[in-house]
Parts: C-alpha cells; sequence; structure tokens
C-alpha cells in the first residue's frame, strides 16, 4: 500500500501500516478485477476496502487450496483460529494477525456491524462439508454470508447519499451477482475441487446433474443441456444484478466510479462466458485486456470530472475569490488514480 493512502486515511501506527500494506498485497495478487475498481476510490477510503477484501481473500484462501497434502481437519482447524483471532480483533482491537489486525481497524473505524464478519465465517466453514446446493433458496442462505456481508460491509466505507437500511438490500445485491458471476465462469476449477455452486434445481431443468458435468469436464466433450443450463443460470445472475442496479446512485458520489466499474467489469465476465459458448466447464473465459482498459479509462474519466466539479463547488462557497487562496496558505492538491491503472491486468 502507498504511504500515501495510508496518509490520506490517518493510519499512523506501524504495525497499522503493515498490516494494511499485507492486505492491499492480497487484493492486488488475487483479487484483480476488484483492486483495479479500487483504485477509483479516494485514497483515505482504499485501505478499509483492501482491508475488508484482504479478510475475506485469506479465509477463502484457506478453504479452496487445491493443495491435496491439507487435510479437511486441518483447514476446520486453521478457521477456527481465525475465527478465535478475529473475535479478539473486534472485541479489543489487538491481533497477532496483520490481516486481522487492519479489519478490526476498519470495523471500529467506520461502525460495522460484527455479525456481517460472523455471518461470513459461518459460510467460509459450510464450504469445508456442502458441495452442491439443491435449490436457489439454499444458495441464497449461503451466498447471503459468502458474498452479501461483503456489500454490507462496503456499505460505511463508500457512504450514501440515502438512510444505509434503504442502500443496503441493493448492496447485499452487488456482492451476490458478483460471485455468481464467479461461480459461472469457475464452473470447471469448482469442479475439480469436489463442488458445485449452480442451484441443483435449475440444472436439474435443462437435464443437467453432477455426473454429466464431471463427465463433460473429464473428456472435454461438450453437450447441449450444459450449455442451456450455464445460459440459464446468466440469465438469472443478470438479473441479481438489475436488483443491484439502483443502488449505485444511493452511493457517495465519490464512490459510485468504483463501484459502477466495478458492476461494468463484472457484466463483462458474463459476456465473455456468453462469447465463449458458455464453455465455462471446460475453460475459465477471459475478458480482453483492451476492453477491461476502456472501462477502467471511462471510470478514471468519472472520477477526475466528479473531482472537478467538488473543486468548483469549494471554490464557489469559498470566502476568498476565484483562482485565490487565504495569504500564507497554499492550494491543496487533490490526488488522482495513476494513469496505469488502465494497464494492470484484471480477471
Amino acid at each position: 500500500m502507498t504511504d500515501r493512502e495510508l496518509d490520506a486515511a490517518g493510519i499512523t501506527d506501524p504495525a497499522l501500516r503493515e498490516a494494511y500494506t499485507r492486505c492491499r498485497q492480497l487484493n492486488a495478487r488475487h483479487g484483480k478485477t476488484y483492486f483495479l475498481a479500487t483504485r477509483l476510490l479516494p485514497v483515505d477510503r482504499r485501505p478499509a476496502v483492501h482491508a475488508l477484501y484482504g479478510f475475506a481473500r485469506w479465509a477463502d484462501d484457506i478453504v479452496d487450496s487445491l493443495d491435496t497434502r491439507v487435510t479437511v481437519d486441518r483447514r476446520r482447524a486453521e478457521l477456527t483460529r481465525l475465527q478465535e483471532s478475529l473475535e479478539q480483533g473486534l472485541r479489543d482491537g489487538r491481533s497477532s494477525e496483520p490481516v486481522v489486525l487492519a479489519l478490526a481497524d476498519t470495523a471500529r473505524r467506520y461502525g460495522i456491524d460484527h455479525r456481517h464478519f460472523s455471518d461470513f465465517m459461518v459460510s467460509m466453514r459450510s464450504d469445508l462439508d456442502v458441495t452442491d446446493y439443491p435449490t436457489y433458496d439454499a444458495l441464497r442462505e449461503y451466498m447471503h454470508g459468502s458474498a452479501a456481508v461483503i456489500g454490507l460491509q462496503m456499505l460505511p466505507v463508500l457512504g450514501t447519499v440515502v438512510p444505509r437500511e434503504v442502500a443496503a438490500p441493493h448492496a447485499a445485491a452487488l456482492g451476490v451477482a458478483f460471485q455468481l458471476t464467479n461461480f459461472l465462469r469457475d464452473v470447471g476449477e469448482d469442479l475439480d475441487r469436489g463442488r458445485v455452486y449452480l442451484p441443483g434445481d435449475l440444472l436439474a431443468a435443462h437435464g443437467v446433474d453432477r455426473d454429466l458435468l464431471h463427465w463433460s469436464r473429464r473428456t472435454g466433450h461438450r453437450d447441449p443441456r450444459i450449455t442451456e443450463a450455464l445460459r440459464a443460470a446468466a440469465d438469472l445472475t443478470r438479473g441479481v444484478y438489475r436488483t443491484a442496479a439502483p443502488g449505485i446512485a444511493m452511493l457517495d458520489p465519490v464512490s459510485r466510479p468504483c463501484i459502477r466499474t466495478a458492476f461494468v467489469l463484472y457484466g463483462g465476465i458474463l459476456d465473455a462466458v456468453a462469447e465463449d459458448g458458455y464453455a465455462a466447464v471446460h475453460r475459465r473465459a477471459v475478458v480482453p485486456r483492451r476492453r477491461r482498459a476502456a472501462v477502467a479509462l471511462n471510470g478514471l474519466l468519472t472520477v477526475l470530472a466528479t473531482r472537478a466539479r467538488s473543486r468548483v463547488r469549494a471554490r464557489r462557497s469559498s470566502p476568498t475569490a476565484p483562482g485565490r487562496h487565504l495569504p500564507g496558505t497554499h492550494p491543496v492538491p487533490v490526488p488522482v488514480p495513476a494513469p496505469e491503472l488502465v494497464h494492470e491486468e484484471a480477471s
């Protein structure tokens, strides 16, 4: 994490600065799509977002490691240790785990409801034992803890122009939409982990079951029933995006470009899956780099326009004349995202 971000957020304690930096590194390495969008946030809010996503990524890595040498019992023990560290961190603000330390500090600074973290850990634990979901309702219950609460955790950091409870359902829906997008893109990789995250009733409606998915993955052969099931899953996901969309206008204007960019980038993953013929059982669809860069550039231009308008409003409300500053003071430059963000790879 850059010193500029930490300084802007008022994070001065060396241990905390190191903890937030660790979270940023996790997101830069793993959560590339959202990391790219996060670069569009005001610098003072980025550390909090990195802390929230860093913690989620750490827990997810415990559950989803493909290392067959790591037994389920060992993963369960690691999650238990993480849970204990989380509870201590949220309770007294101390932890020997840097990621938990940053998370606890963010929760305190922004008054984030601790239940969102508890619900998240419940879903992480279920991944150790539950390998499929018979209905969409069952999957939604899982996604409440694994995805919806991420949107709810983010809301205090992003800020709103409406009461938070009004924006909350849309924030939760956006978290679910992002996760459904990942589920569709990663069908094959999840099969390798022994999991199916597409609703069983949706698959059955198209004549698809786990055996057929494994056969297709193993042999590389396509099946029209699978194609239609994945198309239906994409349609379902787009419906969740439509539920989430009104929430963007409810956010603090300075946060909207970030979330709108993430909205478009993740929607682009759905487009890529469709353009690839819904072959997600066999390979992960990739959004072309040029398309990602165009979306990021548009977000950057929106940020610059928003900040320019803010500067104009500030000058108009200032007691000094436009373009002037008080004697003995200096105009403060408004930081903007680095232009190189449009070239960063996002997956």
